[in-house]
């Protein structure tokens, strides 16, 4: 019985940390192997290669699809070579291993090149356009920071006399792409896991297109894909934190305790918050498939984590976890001629989602509907202004505000609404909005964005604090 590993980015860059604490530890002999690894590129890789994450800062593929400058792009993956084989050096004193670990990236990037200017130049006459096949490039790019990480982990391991072995499923050379099973699952055909350390790359090439639809979550899909495919006895997420009971930061690290134990469907909760414990479409290919998940820290390779189970549910009701999220507005529609009439609730939404705005939650009353909606305030702006000229007679009103939830397994706790109306009045902020819905695993309330660290802390003090759980260790 194997376990399917993965190792995000952050903790990829720690790579001495994560080897010693990881991918050897205490181990020896036969203890090492029985083992997969799904490994993304380093820290800060994928925004040179794409773009920033988070302040869209361009990189490759951004200058490329911008198409004014080829000069732009080909001095941005000059700059993301430089930094492999930065990274590289950094890693391996060892002339042999760097050698090999340069010429790789090396003829990766450069069999990359080749391919995006002989497609400019295809695309310069008018039979060809770019824009058809920009998502093959982007796919492409992203594909380099996955096999750079993987190829340098699989030397590092054999350097230290360990068989690791390299499943590189980029469907680099390949003639034609298969569907997502079948690249996973040949990938995988002839892989001894009792006496191999399989290090498989985060991106998987197929027909499918994983970008189309996940666009840089495809790791976790790959990583829930290859537990599925092989039968993992369990599926691990190795994070730089714990699951914790609340942020550290806004709580304080002496108050948070590791969760220890919760379900799929508290994780769906975080998803919706955008605090992912794993993806959810990766989450339900691990449920279907009767696979337990753990979180651990990477740090604290003793610590047993949080184990993610399809039933499990907590001995009494209890808050597990205070979450919640700052970039929410509240697009507020009233109007009198809306009672009766579903319409305006079926329009709206298809609206929101033509605008790819993503909805938390929503409420309403006999009159109006209000959208609790993530997303940028130019395109919040935009859906507000279509729904006033679909709707002219209705008023229309954007509100900043943010999201803090309570959330557990078993929520039915006597008295939570009150404790948490108290809780956020002793601290002097006033609730927007509250929801519970029947099922209870999740209660939200909506509170001034100016508000939203002191919700949090204030929620914690009151919810969890008192009921001192403790920090659980589950048995790995």
């Amino acid at each position: 019985m194997h376990t399917v590993e993965k190792i995000g980015g952050t903790s990829m860059s720690r790579f001495e940390e994560v080897l010693n604490n990881i991918f050897i530890g205490q181990r020896q002999g036969t203890e090492l192997y029985q083992r997969v690894f799904v490994v993304s590129a380093y820290s800060g890789m994928t925004n040179m290669l794409l773009e920033h994450k988070k302040t869209g800062e361009p990189g490759v593929y951004e200058r490329f699809a911008d198409a004014h400058n080829e000069d732009a792009w080909l001095e941005a993956l000059d700059a993301v070579q430089q930094a492999m084989l930065d990274k590289n050096a950094e890693l391996f004193t060892g002339e042999y291993e760097l050698q090999a670990a340069n010429r790789f990236i090396e003829g990766r990037i450069s069999d990359v090149r080749d391919c995006m200017v002989s497609l400019q130049q295809l695309c310069s006459y008018g039979h060809f356009q770019l824009t058809e096949h920009l998502m093959k490039v982007r796919e492409m790019l992203a594909s380099l920071g996955e096999a750079h990480s993987a190829f340098n982990t699989v030397l590092a391991l054999k350097k230290r006399g360990i068989n690791a072995r390299l499943a590189d499923l980029t469907g680099w050379n390949q003639r034609e792409p298969k569907s997502f099973q079948d690249m996973v699952r040949d990938s995988f055909d002839g892989i001894d896991i009792s006496r191999e350390l399989v290090v498989a790359t985060g991106y998987t090439h197929c027909s499918e297109g994983l970008m189309n639809t996940f666009d840089r979550g495809y790791s976790e899909i790959t990583f829930a894909q290859i537990a599925a495919a092989t039968g993992a006895s369990e599926a691990i997420i190795h994070k730089e934190y714990h699951l914790s009971s609340a942020d550290p930061t806004l709580v304080g690290v002496d108050k948070v305790v590791t969760i220890g134990r919760t379900n799929y469907d508290v994780a769906d909760q975080l998803s919706n918050l955008g605090m992912e414990a794993i993806h959810p479409k990766a989450a339900r290919t691990l449920r279907r498939a009767g696979i337990h998940l753990r979180i651990k820290n990477a740090f604290e390779p003793d610590h047993g984590g949080t184990l993610i189970s399809q039933d499990y549910c907590s001995e009494k009701p209890c808050v597990e976890i205070i979450a919640g999220r700052k970039d929410v507005f509240g697009i507020e529609v009233f109007d009198q001629e809306m009672l009766g009439d579903v319409e305006y609730d079926l329009e709206i939404t298809k609206l929101l989602r033509k605008l790819k705005l993503y909805v938390v939650n929503k409420d309403s009353d006999a009159n109006s509907i209000t959208y609790y909606i993530s997303g940028s305030r130019k395109m919040i702006n935009r859906a507000s202004r279509l729904i006033e000229e679909r709707y002219p007679m209705a008023e229309v009103n954007v509100h900043n505000i943010a999201i803090v939830s309570a959330i557990g397994s078993d929520l039915k706790v006597k008295g939570i609404l009150a404790k948490t109306v108290a809780a956020l009045a002793e601290a002097g902020i006033s609730i927007q909005a509250v929801h519970q819905s029947i099922r209870q695993v999740e209660m939200q309330c909506v509170v001034q964005e100016e508000d939203y660290d002191a919700a949090i802390a204030a929620l914690h003090r009151a919810l969890i604090e008192p009921e001192n759980h403790g920090d659980v260790i589950v048995a790995a």
